[in-house]
């Protein structure tokens, strides 16, 4: 069965850059999508994204026009916006690349160079030389080559729990005025024809608004213009997820599995379920993700009175993967061994100035980072541990405050509210309204929790300072104008992974390591993203022992859950080891060791268990 033909995994590259965190992926497609790559904005902060519209279209000498603050829907509209000016400026850059010759200097070369070896298009650009210079099927060759040039997809994310319900007038606004619904509206009404990612599970309203926007839609024989992706953990939550969105008639274009720890931003943890096990179930059962819902999706269409569109019933979603994959063999594995249509690298690019902004100071501790600097926090007002720097300005600028007797954030965009301990309306647990409250009822910020109170972060806010800084940086270093370095705190979310990336890279020598062309950019005792993957379950394992009460029997059976799961996954482990042989450059015997260590501690748990019992 195809995959879906705006699908660009298959035909151009077959990595993709996921969203990282709410700003340092915000104009990652525009630095990136002319290269046939695709990647993903945040649509969480719409603030900041009118703010880097407007410095971009400074930049470009576009006219640029702000949104009244006062207009009901101004979030859609500043995201519809910045959606738009997106999809115009690829274009032009695509064209503009388009427009050129194949000389060996030009970019248009550059763009066939960077494609991987196993692409068709690549294969078809190195058969050119097989034409004399200026012969008649050259020329051919070169306008069908060029005819075939595409842009990487504009995709952006949404978390579909982030669904505040902003307060005017001291009301809260109506549901269908939420952010999640404004978000999704925003992009709809676009120009762009990107996909919609949805993360952090389901949420039955914000799902229930996609069926206003016919653009999620096929369209008699043409396929819907949107796509929609869904971030899944594990097979069962896929099946959970497209079952719902098919019974309003809407197709799931990808579903992308994520690492639960060995990823960036926030971490959500499985019951002790690992990636090797979970991507080969997919690999087994992924048939069925189209298959079980195309006669679902036909009697919505018939319920509603409309012709069933050709193509519903041999639709096939793609599958794909990211978390922690830091060299050649283990993209190849995720593609070869596992199926997978693309892979995702997020947090290398943090450290590719071509890819992603992110301020210098910022971008120098991440290069300078080592295993273990990259730690998960409690720092999320959302309550879900969050991979942190350590060390960074954000960090700093928290604690100089805490010291200072002025704890906590003014709450500038508020986007991450949900409590309502000290209020009628919820607030954020960064806020520093909120943290005098609370630590005053700790017993004062000289109190031992008050600490405790006070590491939660402005993420919202200060996760798209880093963007900001570097884009005004560019800004005047293109137009040879000398700037000051701002001192506003930077919060970022790498994965674990960067850790072992040591410098700043050049887009085309990232995109080299990813395809293996060069020597690996990482070195060769970097322990295999499953391995690593293995030792934080562990980490895990730790902390869900030490917080489990023996008399609490949901504890104690959500321990046992956890232990019976991570048992399965290193049984599992164990038979792919027995027959699997290492790519070249792939660390399996870091795995192995990791394997053998996890049984060790099972055992020790096991014992434990039993005198409990």
């Amino acid at each position: 069965m195809p995959i879906s033909n705006r699908l660009v995994y298959p035909r151009t590259h077959r990595f993709h850059i996921p969203v990282m965190g709410t700003g340092h992926s915000i104009d990652t497609p525009l630095r990136v999508a002319p290269w046939g790559i695709s990647s993903v904005i945040s649509l969480v902060d719409d603030v900041l994204i009118e703010q880097v519209h407007r410095l971009h279209a400074q930049r470009l000498g576009t006219a640029f026009q702000p949104v009244d603050p006062r207009e009901p829907k101004a979030r859609a509209l500043r995201i519809r916006n910045y959606l738009d000016f997106l999809h115009e400026k690829v274009q032009a850059r695509l064209d503009s690349i388009r427009s050129q010759d194949f000389s060996a200097g030009s970019e248009k070369t550059k763009w066939f160079r960077m494609l991987p070896e196993t692409s068709p298009l690549k294969a078809a650009w190195k058969a050119l030389d097989a034409h004399p210079s200026g012969s008649e099927a050259r020329v051919r060759a070169e306008a069908e080559l060029t005819s075939r040039m595409e842009a990487g997809s504009i995709d952006a994310n949404i978390m579909t729990k982030l669904d505040r319900r902003a307060v005017r007038d001291g009301a809260q606004v109506e549901a269908r005025l939420s952010d999640a619904k404004l978000a999704l509206e925003g992009f709809a009404l676009s120009r762009n024809d990107g996909n919609l990612v949805f993360s952090a599970g389901i949420n039955p309203t914000l799902y229930g608004t996609i069926e206003e926007f016919p653009s999620f839609y096929r369209q008699g024989a043409e396929e819907a213009r949107h796509g929609i992706v869904i971030k899944v953990s594990d097979f069962r939550s896929a099946l959970t997820q497209g079952k719902f969105l098919a019974k309003k008639g809407l197709e799931v274009r990808e579903y992308r599995i994520e690492s639960g720890l060995n990823c960036g931003g926030h971490a959500f943890a499985s019951d002790g379920e690992l990636l090797g096990p979970i991507v080969d179930e997919f690999r087994q059962n992924r048939h069925r993700l189209g298959e079980e819902y195309s006669a679902v999706i036909a009697g919505w269409y018939r319920r509603k009175g409309l012709d069933v569109p050709p193509g519903t019933e041999s639709h096939q979603p793609a599958v794909t993967v990211q978390g922690g994959v830091g060299n050649s063999a283990e993209q190849s594995r995720f593609l070869a061994g596992f199926g997978m249509d693309s892979v995702g690298w997020g947090s290398p690019f943090l450290l590719v100035p071509e890819a992603a902004p992110v301020d210098r100071r910022t971008r120098e501790l991440l290069a300078s980072s080592r295993p273990g600097d990259i730690f998960l926090s409690p720092s999320s007002p959302l309550g879900v541990p969050f991979n942190n720097l350590r060390g960074s300005s954000a960090q700093a600028e928290l604690w100089r405050k805490f010291d200072e007797g002025r704890p906590g954030s003014g709450c500038p965009k508020g986007f991450l509210v949900s409590n309502t301990e000290f209020t009628d309306h919820p607030v954020c647990t960064a806020s520093r309204g909120y943290q005098e409250r609370k630590i005053a009822e700790e017993g004062g910020i000289a109190s031992p929790s008050a600490r405790v109170v006070a590491q939660k972060e402005c993420i919202c806010h200060q996760l798209g300072n880093g963007a900001l800084e570097f884009i005004r940086s560019e800004s005047a270093r293109l137009e040879g104008r000398e700037r000051t370095e701002s001192d506003a705190p930077v919060s970022v979310c790498p994965g674990p992974n960067i850790a072992w990336f040591d410098r700043e890279y050049g887009l085309e020598e990232m995109i080299d390591h990813i395809h293996g062309r060069i020597p690996s950019l990482v070195p060769s005792h970097r322990p295999h993203t499953f391995a690593a993957e293995l030792s934080m379950y562990l980490d895990h394992l730790d902390s869900l022992r030490a917080s489990t009460h023996p008399e609490n029997a949901k504890d104690v059976e959500k321990l046992d859950t956890f232990r019976v799961n991570l048992a399965a996954s290193l049984a599992w482990y164990r038979g792919w080891l027995a027959t699997a042989s290492a790519l070249p450059g792939e660390n399996i015997a870091s795995l192995r060791e990791e394997v053998e260590r996890a049984e060790e501690v099972l055992l020790g748990v096991e014992a434990e268990a039993a005198v409990q019992a």
